[in-house]
């Protein structure tokens, strides 16, 4: 088994369970209470190593801007959801309006990491000739 994503879809997948991985590592530390409850504080550890595991190997394929930035979005939208479900936390109509800006922007994101066609074309005519 390789541990380097060969290909675009298997990077945004890892990037995408680097984000999994960083909302479990946020809401590890809210439960944590700044280290100080050891079992939160373990998990929390172990959430932050597999969180920055997965996006080293994710960042292999896609830009480090766009894919730290999704990586980002993705905690933080999903600590903000669930942050209401595990802890003493409101979701309010100004962050919900805040969170679909940020949802927008990974979506944008996303958009923007695909090459052009005219690119697409070239590299398909560089690797038939």
């Amino acid at each position: 088994m390789t541990t380097q994503p060969h290909n675009s879809r298997t990077a945004w997948l890892t990037l995408l369970l680097a984000g999994v991985f960083e909302i479990g590592y946020a809401l590890s530390v809210g439960g944590s209470h700044g280290f100080s409850v050891w079992s939160w504080s373990i998990v929390a550890v172990v959430f932050f190593l597999l969180t920055l595991w997965a996006l080293s190997l994710a960042l292999r394929t896609i830009d480090v801007s766009i894919g730290y930035a999704v990586w980002a979005g993705i905690g933080a939208v999903g600590a903000a959801l669930l942050g209401p479900v595990f802890f003493d936390e409101t979701l309010t109509p100004a962050k919900t309006g805040w969170l679909a800006v940020i949802i927008g922007g990974v979506v944008w994101l996303k958009l923007a990491d695909r090459p052009e066609p005219s690119v697409r074309a070239r590299e398909s005519a560089c690797t038939e000739g």
